[in-house]
């Protein structure tokens, strides 16, 4: 059975109820996206497939085995995750944050081979940024950072993206590049969950969108079919129009 699958999951911080019988799957060539405004339990979701936490009740498979069942270096296999804008305490370059992707296929303390390096320079090329590849990483653009990091993830060779709010901090250009990239990635084969506070993020760029509020899914679909005023208003509290555009449907708060 290809694919993420999550199936009634529940989690909770003590005594405090944060997912309920969440379940959904992801598929390749697929970009999902999952909506919903703080504190919703998007990224305690995203931390539960990942394996840094268990879920009280349900399941969680990647291609058919369960994640409990797997070590993290079988985990990163086939799940990379890409944080919002990393910050590393040391000067990394560019090359050598993508580089880290390959660990998993490195001995301890070993080095990149040149056909590693190599590898890597190719990686970057794709996205546009082997010019950077000397670059302090931490001196680069948000926007260039996210696309390192989108980089990083390819090199590691893994079938599924995670990207936590990446694009949260960037600016309004940036996160159009951004998740253009992701979109093609998508198309290529990848599959790509994505959370996101922006309801114009998953019309725009996603193939399926659940809504999460209070930790449990209240809307599931594709985004022309169930991303409407009404689910805007009950996520966000803010009232909306969906405006035709050539582009596709454009969001408007009601100011």
């Amino acid at each position: 059975m290809q694919g993420i699958h999550v199936q009634n999951i529940s989690f909770s911080y003590g005594e405090k109820r944060v997912l309920t019988d969440v379940s959904f799957a992801l598929s390749n060539h697929e970009v999902l996206s999952v909506l919903g405004p703080n504190g919703s339990g998007k990224s305690t979701l995203f931390k539960c497939i990942l394996g840094a936490l268990t879920p009280s009740r349900g399941s969680i498979t990647v291609d058919g085995e369960s994640i409990s069942d797997m070590s993290a270096l079988a985990l990163a296999e086939k799940i990379a995750y890409i944080p919002q804008i990393s910050r590393p305490a040391f000067g990394y370059t560019v090359l050598d944050v993508v580089l880290m992707g390959m660990s998993r296929r490195m001995k301890v303390f070993a080095r990149p081979t040149l056909m590693q390096e190599e590898e890597a320079l190719q990686v970057l090329a794709s996205l546009g940024m082997q010019e950077a590849w000397d670059h302090d990483f931490s001196k680069i653009s948000g926007g260039e950072q996210q696309l390192v990091l989108i980089a990083r993830a390819l090199a590691q060779k893994a079938n599924y993206i995670l990207m936590d709010e990446s694009t949260s901090a960037l600016d309004y250009g940036n996160q159009a590049r951004v998740l253009g990239r992701v979109r093609a990635l998508s198309l290529s084969g990848f599959g790509i969950l994505i959370s996101t506070h922006n309801p114009q993020h998953a019309m725009s760029y996603s193939d399926r969108m659940i809504a999460l509020k209070k930790g449990g899914i209240i809307a599931e679909g594709k985004p022309k079919d169930v991303l409407d005023a009404s689910l805007i208003e009950m996520l966000y509290g803010v009232r909306a129009e969906l405006v035709q555009s050539t582009s596709g449907r454009a969001i408007v708060p009601v100011i």
